[in-house]
């Protein structure tokens, strides 16, 4: 188990946002926090503190230079999603992203698109790959959430659709979206399944409040799972001590 760091990028600034109203409109979304820093302070914090595998997530547009700058802060030891296409996707490698993580761009129409996801590996190969897996809990079922998190596609997260998917990337993030933001707890069930499920990195996102909370994860994941926190960091205007994170994880 380990902690993979978060810099969220809106509208150029790093943010923490609760994902479910990330809106088109962009008029419903609500933050919890906006910061002062640049996205090169986080990364070289990271950096500093030797946190490999984070990711820089981009929501929206007007957010590629802010990324680009946290990629070339800490080259290699950040991924990097959002509006990832086969077009773009050797541009942010080249910039020091060591993963590329897609989601709206290989699920579409509610569906898996094949062909993009065997575009995307000719460009880049699967050893870069990260596919996002963010789902929402719809029903007894976890469903793949894309377009920002504002629709729900038909492709289940489920034991098979886990084990046909791992052919084809390095790496699984899975953002909770029902309770990614909220600081109210992570979603157990989900948690369980997945470390029942994965057999290739898997980073989980989503409601992590304390350290207990830490304590919890690895007991509920046996340490298989690795860990982002984002809004209930005190770096992030929350009451959770970063520092505290990294030591216990580290």
């Amino acid at each position: 188990m380990r902690f993979r760091p978060c810099i969220d990028l809106h509208e150029g600034k790093v943010k923490q946002i609760i994902g479910e109203t990330l809106d088109r409109s962009e008029q419903a979304v609500v933050e919890n926090f906006v910061s002062d820093e640049e996205p090169a302070y986080y990364a070289k914090m990271f950096a500093e503190d030797h946190l490999l595998g984070g990711h820089v997530i981009m929501l929206g547009q007007g957010n590629e230079q802010a990324a680009i700058q946290a990629l070339q802060a800490y080259p290699g030891g950040l991924q990097i999603g959002g509006g990832i296409t086969a077009e773009n996707a050797a541009i942010y490698l080249e910039q020091g992203a060591t993963h590329v993580i897609v989601t709206s761009y290989i699920f579409q129409k509610g569906q898996l698109n094949m062909r993009n996801l065997d575009r995307i590996i000719s460009e880049i190969g699967s050893e870069k790959l990260v596919i996002d897996l963010s789902c929402k809990q719809i029903g007894n079922e976890w469903k793949v959430a894309t377009d920002r998190w504002t629709m729900i596609s038909d492709v289940e997260v489920n034991q098979k659709n886990i084990k046909e998917l791992e052919r084809y990337c390095d790496e699984f993030l899975i953002h909770a979206v029902d309770v990614e933001g909220k600081k109210e707890g992570f979603q157990e069930q989900l948690v369980q399944f997945l470390a029942e499920s994965v057999s290739i990195p898997t980073t989980y996102a989503g409601g992590i409040r304390t350290l207990d909370d830490l304590d919890l994860f690895y007991d509920l994941s046996s340490g298989k799972l690795d860990i982002t926190v984002g809004s209930a960091l005190d770096i992030f205007g929350g009451q959770l001590p970063y520092r505290a994170v990294v030591n216990k994880l580290s």
